[in-house]
């Protein structure tokens, strides 16, 4: 998993306006996140595209590589939350890639970010190949005592057991 500088750094939307989309037209323009440092910057360069509109209704008419917003109901056709660069900066800021927030909200349903936040920072074990390699980590790192070795483990049937109280999504391992 590659950590990116900016989560936004691929995320782009399409922005027209109702007006122009009712008049048969889907003039607009893709806007890359990344290339605005701010929500206002966005919403200031948006308006500048449209100016031929005394108010434009803006209408985010297609959207690349912003599924978590979607997700965290922070984008659709009619609206843009101005928290996405907030949640951005904390995304960049902390330890995990993008990746591991999408997949958690894809296993735990419609969330509020700051739940999710919370939820990654505190159960989110990494990634594995699979069920068995995860157990043998927790085996090496988590289990609080030593097994003479000459105890041989079911790893599989461990494992079986263990996800019970795990979830796992893409590779991707959390305490339920």
């Amino acid at each position: 998993m590659t950590k990116l500088t900016n989560c936004l750094d691929n995320c782009a939307i399409y922005v027209g306006t109702y007006y122009k989309y009712n008049n048969s037209s889907i003039y607009g323009k893709w806007f890359n996140l990344s290339e605005y440092g701010s929500y206002d910057e966005l919403i200031t360069a948006m308006y500048e595209l449209h100016s031929d509109e005394q108010d434009p209704e803006f209408m985010f008419q297609d959207y690349e590589n912003c599924e978590l917003f979607e997700k965290l109901g922070l984008i659709g056709e009619s609206f843009l939350s101005s928290e996405i660069y907030e949640i951005a900066e904390q995304i960049n800021e902390s330890e995990y890639d993008i990746e591991v927030f999408e997949v958690c909200i894809d296993c735990l349903g419609r969330i509020d970010f700051q739940s999710l936040y919370e939820y990654v920072n505190n159960f989110y074990y990494g990634e594995y190949a699979n069920d068995i390699e995860f157990v043998e980590y927790l085996y090496e790192n988590d289990i609080p005592f030593n097994l003479p070795s000459f105890v041989v483990i079911d790893w599989e049937a461990t494992a079986k057991n263990i996800m019970y109280d795990y979830f796992e999504s893409s590779g991707h391992y959390f305490k339920t």
